[in-house]
């Protein structure tokens, strides 16, 4: 790269500033983009479920992505990459579309409007005051029962967990009998052997687990004849399927609102927690504050307006860029460099066509690991947080919905504290949301 590019990039980007260079920035941007580019191919599996285009959703997931990518690394100068978000892709699918019987169109027009209020939200501070009044066992639990929300999915889909009319559900069968001979059944041993792979080469710190671990499945699939091979490159898809669908009518009912309450709440707590957590190992924190926050918060917001446009659910910080920070990632030129690879990837769709629901199952799985180690923040030695904190972390795989969970958690965390005389504890948002999900059950159901 010669003198006058190196100049741009350190106006840009304050690289000395930040003691560190081009070459080490670009290296810690492809480090983040091998961390989390299983989401281009989990993203569209998850989201064509409910009838949405897997190729349009493909491209959506993509360039929304490089969006808060560019706009996160151009403007706030941090070293955080963004995509559409686990747990939100399938609280839209699972819990909104599937579970409430939603057209995907309504879905998509609720994240819009979330990604609205998220944007008004980030200008006038509210999200910080919201953040700040909830409490931690809470935002805790809400990451964890999420975690395990993902575990049952995964777990379903690679068929290790089936349906039972005695028991609800029961262990899936790992040998099925085919004309009176006893074969392996081969999409759940994979999907165990895709998890044990990920868990191994996470131990050793090897960049992109996730990622060698499908493909590793998906190969082994092809070549036992389990998945059809689609090829590797192809001109890019269009996304006319799911561009500007959103349909706001029917909107604004009770149910529908609970729905934007939740996909706002849900990013709320993911988002600015990979913000400050990111920056906290990056050092970038100063006073214990997060410099630049608005611009970090514009980024996330617009990316969510735009993916929703687009065709896919909620955009957010991704937990993964830590592994760039890892690597010396300090400036946004990280951000813009996964950016620039996100787009890479709209050729490669007949790739992520060919990767079956049994390869994606052991990140999924995997990706609950992470998530439920936020329970260790939890005060377990206090009931009346641990309580409404369990209860969080139940309801949204027995419920099958993250929206029941964090429900549960509000109401039952001030009627706890209430019942123990100890409602000086209680903020008062916790109030207003729990009273609002009481009224929303009393009026509307479950």
């Amino acid at each position: 790269m010669n003198t006058s590019q190196n100049g741009l990039l350190e106006r840009l980007f304050k690289l000395n500033e930040h003691g560190t260079n081009v070459r080490t920035e670009l290296l810690a941007g492809f480090t983040t983009f091998l961390t989390m580019c299983y989401i281009v191919i989990i993203n569209p599996s998850i989201l064509s479920i409910t009838g949405m285009d897997f190729g349009a959703v493909f491209v959506a997931t993509c360039i929304s992505a490089a969006i808060g990518c560019f706009i996160m690394g151009a403007l706030a100068n941090y070293p955080i990459a963004l995509a559409p978000g686990m747990g939100l892709n399938v609280y839209f699918t699972f819990s909104v579309v599937s579970g409430m019987k939603v057209p995907w169109q309504v879905a998509l027009a609720a994240v819009f409007v979330s990604g609205i209020i998220f944007l008004l939200f980030s200008f006038f501070k509210i999200r910080e005051m919201l953040v700040n009044a909830l409490p931690m066992s809470l935002k805790m639990a809400i990451a964890a029962g999420i975690g395990l929300f993902l575990a049952l999915i995964a777990l379903k889909n690679a068929g290790l967990i089936v349906g039972s009319p005695d028991t609800l559900v029961k262990m899936g069968e790992f040998f099925v009998i085919e004309e009176g001979v006893k074969l392996p059944n081969w999409p759940v041993l994979l999907a165990l052997l895709g998890f044990f792979l990920i868990v191994v080469l996470d131990y050793f710190r090897i960049r992109g687990a996730i990622i060698i671990s499908i493909f590793a499945v998906t190969l082994l699939a092809i070549v036992m004849g389990l998945t059809e091979f689609q090829g590797v490159i192809d001109p890019i898809p269009s996304v006319a399927p799911t561009f500007m669908q959103m349909d706001f009518n029917g909107l604004f009912n009770g149910s529908m609102i609970a729905v934007i309450f939740v996909f706002f709440l849900v990013d709320l707590f993911d988002s600015t927690g990979t913000l400050v957590g990111v920056s906290h190992r990056a050092g970038l924190l100063v006073d214990g504050k997060l410099p630049r926050l608005k611009k970090a918060l514009f980024a996330d917001s617009t990316a969510i307006v735009a993916g929703a446009v687009l065709g896919t659910s909620s955009t957010t910080p991704y937990i993964e860029s830590a592994s760039g920070v890892s690597a010396g990632g300090r400036t946004g030129l990280t951000a813009v460099t996964v950016g620039i690879l996100m787009l890479a990837c709209l050729w490669f769709s007949p790739l992520a066509k060919t990767v079956p629901a049994f390869a994606t199952a052991p990140a999924l799985l995997y990706i609950g690991v992470q998530m439920l180690r936020s329970v260790i923040e939890i005060d377990w030695k206090d009931i009346t947080e641990a309580a409404p904190a369990f209860l969080t972390i139940v309801f949204m795989p027995f419920t099958y919905s993250i929206a029941d969970g964090i429900a549960m958690g509000f109401i039952s965390y001030a009627v706890i504290k209430l019942l123990c005389g100890r409602t000086k504890d209680v903020p008062p948002m916790v109030w207003i949301v729990a009273i609002a999900w009481i009224s929303k059950f009393w009026f509307l159901g479950a």
